[in-house]
């Protein structure tokens, strides 16, 4: 009787082109800084309760520079640090798989 070997597992394609796949992602990444050009929104709660939103995604389609912004908004964060109860980052998952998308297929092609 011949010996069996073990069978090997099934390799499983991975799919990274769909949204869903990329909030899947972004959800498990620590975040401790985020390019202000995937940035969506910030939505700035304050201690009064009042709660402050800045479109980003807004300001760079009509025309201001990225760094700029940036600078703008890290400033009015720190001088309203004292008032600030927590910043909430939204991110564009679009920008997000055109930034990663091209480098992540020149690793896995490479496979």
């Amino acid at each position: 009787m011949a010996e069996r070997k073990p069978k090997k597992p099934k390799s499983q394609k991975v799919n990274l082109n769909q949204k869903s796949n990329w909030r899947n992602i972004l959800k498990e990444v620590e975040k401790h800084e985020v390019p202000i050009q995937v940035l969506e929104k910030l939505c700035v709660h304050l201690k009064d309760g009042t709660q402050v939103m800045i479109d980003v995604k807004v300001l760079l389609e009509d025309g201001c520079d990225a760094e700029e912004v940036e600078t703008q908004i890290n400033q009015k964060l720190q001088e309203l640090d004292m008032y600030i109860e927590n910043v909430d980052f939204f991110v564009d998952v679009d920008e997000v798989q055109k930034t990663v998308q091209p480098e992540t297929d020149k690793i896995l092609g490479k496979l």
